[in-house]
């Protein structure tokens, strides 16, 4: 009777680890990758407008009016471009939207919207440790009911 009381107790405890290992696989390690992916993409454009800071300051110290540069014009083919007008550039201001600013605006802009991105990027770090403390929870759990199982 004890032994039945106890394979049944082991077979529970069986179930339950293979619960949570399959909650750690199916949902928090998918959210893990998802949380990394979207700190990494606001990273990305965080990037994108600090070399736009860079560029927008050489501009001023060489007081350049006018520019040649060369453009990618999609999948790395490039072609040279000529700017009659380098004192004022279109910025994107997000949601597909861009905005004519000059140098002074847009570095202004910039400073507000590194802001912003810094804050995104702290939220999702915030959320890619609770994630991993979330997993190592579990699976420590999940080592003690092995534990306990044996």
């Amino acid at each position: 009777m004890a032994t039945n009381r106890s394979n049944r107790s082991q077979d529970e405890t069986r179930v339950k680890i293979e619960q949570y290992e399959t909650f750690v696989d199916k949902r928090l390690k998918p959210d893990l990758v998802t949380a990394i992916g979207l700190r990494d993409k606001v990273l990305e454009q965080q990037k994108v407008y600090s070399d736009l800071a860079k560029n927008i300051i050489l501009l001023q110290e060489q007081k350049l009016t006018k520019l040649r540069t060369m453009i990618n014009l999609g999948s790395e083919l490039y072609g040279q471009a000529e700017v009659p007008d380098a004192t004022r550039i279109f910025v994107n201001i997000g949601l597909g939207f861009h905005a004519e600013f000059t140098l002074d605006e847009a570095l202004g802009f910039i400073v507000e919207k590194d802001k912003m991105l810094s804050k995104q990027v702290e939220e999702h770090t915030a959320q890619v440790a609770n994630i991993k403390a979330q997993i190592k929870l579990v699976v420590e759990g999940i080592r003690e009911l092995m534990n306990m199982a044996s």
